[in-house]
């Protein structure tokens, strides 16, 4: 399972701000992105959330070329406006939550969650940028979790190099460690307060929300 985007059956709900993000000399360039504020780009970012909104997080958008081809467009266009953009820097660091992916490992997880008497909850990628760490997790309510551990190297302005050190499969009274098993890299093509768009290093797209908690182990 190359989790390099990471990520509940429900569609999830839609951030509606947009705020610009300040820059912190202390790291030695802009800690956070800075997005464009444009009316274009409020208004690609908007087009991009609305089409995804009914999506199930990519898994109605498997079987419609159509509609994949037109959300990719969607998401290049807000990359496009993100370009120039160091999306690297502290403001990477936080629990972001999975609103649409074309991975398909993830895809499979969430759609075949009912056969093994679960469901799948939020899909999340945890990122530590002072810390060097990486957890990507999807849960399985009440109290079932899957995550991934890697370390990362930020490599300016958008790319982020990580390396699996660890997965965990974890119940409510039990836990199974797996063995780690790969590397990879992602690039946050767009980066705001609210959002944050990437593409892999298969070419996978992620879009990704500031979750309303923060994930722990």
């Amino acid at each position: 399972m190359a989790m390099s985007s990471p990520f509940s059956s429900r569609p999830s709900a839609i951030p509606s701000s947009l705020r610009i993000l300040k820059s912190n000399p202390a790291l030695g360039c802009c800690a956070a992105a800075r997005p464009p504020s444009s009316g274009a780009s409020l208004g690609a970012k908007a087009d991009l959330l609305a089409l995804i909104a009914d999506q199930e997080r990519g898994l109605r958008t498997q079987s419609d070329p159509r509609k994949r081809a037109e959300i990719i467009a969607a998401v290049e266009a807000l990359g496009a406006m993100g370009r120039g953009q160091v999306t690297t820097g502290s403001s990477l660091s936080g629990t972001w939550r999975m609103l649409w992916t074309t991975e398909k490992e993830q895809l499979f997880i969430i759609k075949n969650a009912p056969l093994f008497g679960t469901r799948t909850g939020d899909v999340l990628q945890v990122i530590d940028v002072e810390k060097r760490s990486l957890n990507n997790v999807i849960t399985f309510p009440p109290s079932g979790v899957f995550f991934v551990r890697s370390s990362i190297e930020a490599a300016p302005p958008q790319r982020v190099n990580f390396r699996f050190t660890s997965a965990v499969l974890r119940g409510s009274n039990w836990e199974i460690p797996l063995p780690p098993f790969g590397q990879g890299w992602f690039e946050s093509i767009y980066l705001d307060d609210d959002i944050r768009v990437a593409k892999d290093i298969r070419g996978d797209y992620l879009i990704v929300d500031r979750a309303s908690y923060s994930w722990k182990e």
